[in-house]
């Protein structure tokens, strides 16, 4: 691909309007609050194997909390600040929460605690449903005007 056709596919204009509705988007009421939940409960996830205490209990589930938080986190970031190249990787949030729904069963394969279960359930599925709702935003943004 030569400079030409790159700087020509910078400037084209479906790929102007596509980065505009997602723009448009992500600046709305909702998409604001959404990316700031999934943000917060990715930080939640990060740190609540401390704060529930299960962290010398059960250290295989901490490290996974902890990574995944972080990355939840991570991505909640790159939603808010670059919605445009961050569109397909929101749905990677839901595949996230459904991960920590099921987590702590996978990894230990023996009876988890009730804290450990309860704060995986409930984590993995708000982040999950956080994921679904980012990723309807970005993909059912609203369309275009155009001028006739």
């Amino acid at each position: 691909m030569t400079e030409t056709t790159r700087f020509a596919m910078a400037d084209h204009p479906d790929l102007i309007e596509m980065r505009e509705r997602y723009e448009r988007a992500s600046a709305t009421g909702p998409a604001v609050i959404t990316d700031g939940l999934v943000l917060l409960a990715g930080l939640w996830l990060a740190i609540s194997p401390w704060v529930i205490h299960f962290n010398a209990t059960a250290p295989e589930v901490t490290v996974n909390n902890l990574i995944l938080g972080i990355a939840v986190a991570v991505l909640a970031m790159g939603l808010t600040l670059t919605p445009a190249r961050m569109a397909r990787l929101s749905w990677a949030v839901a595949a996230i929460g459904a991960w920590v729904f099921v987590s702590q069963w996978v990894i230990q394969q023996s009876s988890s605690t009730a804290g450990i279960v309860w704060n995986n359930m409930v984590t993995g599925a708000v982040i999950g449903l956080l994921g679904i709702a980012a990723g309807a935003i970005l993909t059912n943004g609203s369309p275009p005007s155009r001028a006739r």
